[in-house]
């Protein structure tokens, strides 16, 4: 009777056991598809951005880009990626006070990137670039404003992960969702360098 009752309680286990698997799994290939789904998006809108960047009816262009504050935008963004990177290995060794330490610095730089993005927004605007001044305009603003959102939501994913954690329901078992939240936040950044590349330094 024990022998039966340990060998059930071991297939039972074995098959707990596969299931999680195989719900990590599917939410780890749910979040590449994703992925790869906004990387076809980012890559219409950038080549369309390619086709009309000389389209600027007369309005202003490239030449009101100051690419020294870009470039220091660009630097705070890609420093994230490496505190989130911090903030997952605090978490692999479940040490929960590091790891919102570095999400919270992970969402202040994601923060203070989109600060500069609205800044940057507000003196174009003033200059006369407009969504609606030439095609030029909108394909900047489309392809720009489109991965601004995308690190608003990040900011808003690691919000959730640090309130999370700071009520104790970040749990060891929720590594997945720190990971997941790495990925995603990481392909916002290598988007961010296609985009900083084509846009701003293809200009120069």
């Amino acid at each position: 009777m024990s022998t039966t009752t340990t060998e059930e309680a071991q297939t039972t286990g074995d098959g707990h056991d596969e299931g999680v698997h195989d719900i990590v799994h599917i939410r780890k290939t749910a979040m590449w598809v994703f992925l790869g789904s906004e990387a076809m998006f980012f890559a219409a809108m950038i080549s369309s951005f390619l086709l009309y960047r000389t389209t600027t009816n007369g309005g202003p262009g490239s030449e009101l880009f100051e690419i020294p504050f870009t470039s220091a935008s660009s630097f705070v963004l890609l420093m994230s990626s490496l505190t989130m990177v911090l903030a997952h290995h605090s978490f692999g060794r479940q040490d929960m006070r590091q790891t919102r330490i570095w999400l919270v610095a992970t969402a202040l730089l994601g923060a203070t990137f989109l600060a500069g993005q609205i800044f940057e927004f507000t003196v174009f605007f003033e200059e006369g670039l407009k969504p609606g001044t030439s095609p030029f305009g909108s394909a900047f603003y489309m392809l720009t404003g489109f991965h601004g959102i995308h690190v608003f939501v990040g900011v808003l994913l690691l919000t959730a992960m640090v309130i999370l954690s700071s009520t104790g329901r970040l749990k060891p078992d929720s590594g997945l969702n720190v990971e997941l939240v790495g990925l995603y936040w990481h392909f916002v950044d290598i988007v961010w360098i296609v985009i900083f590349t084509v846009v701003y330094l293809l200009q120069v």
